[in-house]
């Protein structure tokens, strides 16, 4: 006969604390917070001919780092009705109640006033314009545009857009033309980036009736509006070249990259088949990232020289 140990309450506890440490970390969406901070990480490195100061890296970071994670809170928290109705979210922390709202509210309003305050010791235009981008994210996109416009995702996409211009102000202060070129490469890529996963979900958006593009539109025009943005994206990633911030290893990786993204946006157009739009949104993820690395060995290499 198989025995079954019963276990103690002090072995017990340690397994609940677990469970809610990682319930707490699921809420900050460290993928996502880990993406923004490299794109701010680029951004840093872009602001000096060498290396920024470590402390200024590790304050900014940190502090940028705190202010999304409390913005994926809030957003966990304001889509909880959403969240439970979608597949991809239903198991989030506060969508299943492991998480209660009050509790997210003060780990969020905790993480915000930290990374505030680790921000403000750099200097105080980086500060307040990390929280505008936190206000613009869980508060402008989630609790309105996300429901007022299938154009959501492109309007709000700009504070998702935000870190390398973040990043960049951490290190001088002062706000900078190829900053701006940085945030119109993450904002340029958003769209098809979202709408590709849209396409995919799209009876989850339907369920829980938000406007996403293939719900209003269809999933047709939705595969065109992914073309035309990735064709755009390969003229916006000429543009840190062409501005001279960049050079030839940034100028071919991003072309190889962006090119590949507007090759499965042709095939999901003119030549879809069954899991495609994922695969896509799959792409889109490992394009950003090798583009802002990019970026990075680009400047690096050219520090070195």
């Amino acid at each position: 006969m198989a025995k079954f140990d019963t276990p103690s309450l002090a072995n017990s506890a340690p397994n609940t604390e677990t469970a809610q440490w990682r319930d707490y970390l699921e809420l900050t969406k460290p993928k996502v917070v880990a993406m923004l901070l490299l794109t701010a990480m680029v951004g840093m490195c872009l602001a000096v001919p060498s290396l920024p100061p470590a402390h200024v890296v590790i304050l900014g970071l940190l502090g940028i780092g705190m202010q999304s994670a409390a913005a994926a809170v809030f957003n966990h928290v304001i889509d909880q009705r959403i969240d439970r109705q979608m597949q991809r979210t239903i198991h989030r922390p506060v969508a299943k109640g492991r998480v209660g709202t009050s509790q997210a509210l003060a780990f969020g309003g905790l993480l915000m006033v930290a990374g505030f305050a680790l921000l403000w010791v750099l200097n105080a235009l980086v500060a307040w314009l990390t929280f505008a981008s936190l206000i613009g994210y869980a508060v402008v996109y989630t609790v309105w545009l996300k429901h007022a416009t299938p154009q959501n995702i492109v309007i709000g996409g700009l504070a998702g857009a935000m870190p390398p211009l973040l990043g960049w102000v951490a290190v001088t202060g002062t706000l900078d033309p190829h900053a701006l070129l940085l945030v119109m490469l993450i904002f340029t890529w958003t769209p098809p980036h979202f709408w590709a996963l849209a396409i995919h979900r799209e009876k989850d958006y339907a369920k829980a009736g938000v406007p996403m593009l293939p719900v209003t539109h269809g999933v047709e025009f939705t595969k065109t509006m992914i073309l035309h943005y990735t064709l755009l994206l390969v003229v916006v990633g000429l543009l840190p070249w062409l501005a001279g911030m960049s050079g030839l290893i940034y100028l071919f990786g991003s072309l190889a990259l962006n090119l590949g993204f507007a090759w499965y946006a042709w095939q999901l157009k003119f030549n879809d088949r069954k899991g495609l739009a994922w695969q896509t949104f799959k792409y889109s993820i490992w394009h950003v990232f090798g583009l802002f690395v990019a970026l990075l060995a680009d400047h690096a290499w050219r520090a070195i020289g």
